[in-house]
């Protein structure tokens, strides 16, 4: 059984190497003259981190990932509004996101990495299986569903990068609630920091100079916002806009198409899960595959029974979440959500997260 994966990214190497495991020939079509990965840190939370288990991916990951520390939420004068110990969040991994395709890639022989490959179209490509993993601006989805609405703008714009100097092993991973802002850390294992800025602002702002627009916007924030951005090189900064999926599709398969990851789901990231839902979709699809033998319309039909409502549920989760993070700006709701979140025990809200975070992989063999 062949498959074609059309998209490089993150979910497109996953999947790739969990089919691959379950005995088909694949290829990787990629529209970049090069394989690779652009931005900052990525997020890897515990329902990852078993997907990647299930791949035989977890050590290397957590090798070039975040140490075993604490964290949590503050608000910007830099008091806690949660807080969760080290080994409550032994199972959060960040890592750069160039780091961890690399790893991926390496899973995978050379010979079925294609580049330069522009699919406009699934007709001409020669697979009982296609992998739309082709991300947010998807062109497969929107040759399936031309009458679906594009993704939206959520009202954020978003600001990562990593710096280059090295922090102590024991630097907390860290998100701050200011109003109408917030700012993250994530530590890395050679102790360099990814972080994170975003705001409510219009859509298509741009600077000549991102790093002190992120400056303004957290000045006077609490230690270590400033020692961290002082240790950003200006030119790696990076700004995007922050646009989901608003209207759910009404099947992730069409045919022998898989949609997967930002093509079938693109989400907010106020849940840190939309790389989390990809690697999800990558093991699920390859069990059903197992499972079904040749049976492709039968694989694609429990893919899809099993994925779409997790991941619609989970967007829907991220853009509350969004609602009652960053994006309050009224002095009175910040400081109830403050209130609130204060009053609420961590090991209250780890478990509520539970829903998400619970995940655990399906069994890849065959008869499972």
């Amino acid at each position: 059984m062949k498959a074609v994966v059309v998209g490089g990214g993150l979910g497109g190497l996953t999947a790739a190497i969990a089919l691959r495991l379950v005995g088909w020939d694949v290829v990787v079509l990629e529209r970049a003259p090069e394989f690779g990965e652009v931005g900052a840190g990525v997020g890897v939370m515990p329902n990852a981190m078993r997907a990647l288990a299930a791949l035989g991916l977890e050590g290397e990951v957590r090798r070039i990932g975040t140490p075993r520390v604490a964290g949590g939420v503050r608000d910007r004068k830099g008091r806690p509004l949660t807080y969760v110990d080290a080994a409550r969040l032994d199972h959060l991994v960040a890592v750069h996101r160039a780091d961890l395709h690399r790893v991926l890639r390496s899973a995978l022989p050379e010979a079925c990495l294609v580049t330069d490959t522009d699919v406009r179209s699934v007709d001409d490509l020669d697979a009982d299986l296609v992998v739309a993993a082709d991300g947010i601006r998807s062109r497969i989805r929107q040759a399936l569903f031309p009458t679906m609405p594009q993704p939206v703008y959520v009202g954020t714009t978003a600001w990562r990068s990593v710096t280059e100097a090295r922090f102590p092993a024991d630097l907390e991973i860290g998100q701050t609630l200011g109003p109408g802002s917030e700012f993250g850390v994530l530590p890395l294992g050679d102790g360099r920091v990814c972080w994170f800025a975003a705001t409510v602002a219009p859509e298509g702002g741009r600077s000549d100079d991102e790093l002190g627009e992120v400056r303004r916007l957290v000045d006077g924030w609490h230690h270590p916002i400033a020692e961290v951005l002082d240790a950003t090189p200006p030119g790696t900064v990076l700004r995007h806009d922050v646009h989901e999926l608003a209207a759910p599709l009404p099947t992730f398969v069409r045919g022998r198409v898989a949609l997967l990851g930002d093509a079938a789901h693109a989400m907010t990231p106020y849940l840190g899960q939309g790389a989390c839902m990809a690697f999800e979709d990558a093991v699920v699809l390859a069990a059903a595959c197992a499972r079904a033998g040749r049976d492709v319309p039968g694989a694609l039909a429990e893919y899809d029974r099993q994925r779409r409502p997790r991941t619609q549920s989970v967007a829907r989760a991220s853009r509350m979440m969004g609602r009652v993070g960053h994006r309050l700006r009224n002095p009175v709701a910040v400081a109830l959500r403050d209130a609130a979140m204060r009053a609420v025990p961590s090991r209250v809200g780890l478990r509520a997260m539970d829903r998400f975070l619970g995940w655990v992989p399906p069994d890849l063999s065959p008869d499972r």
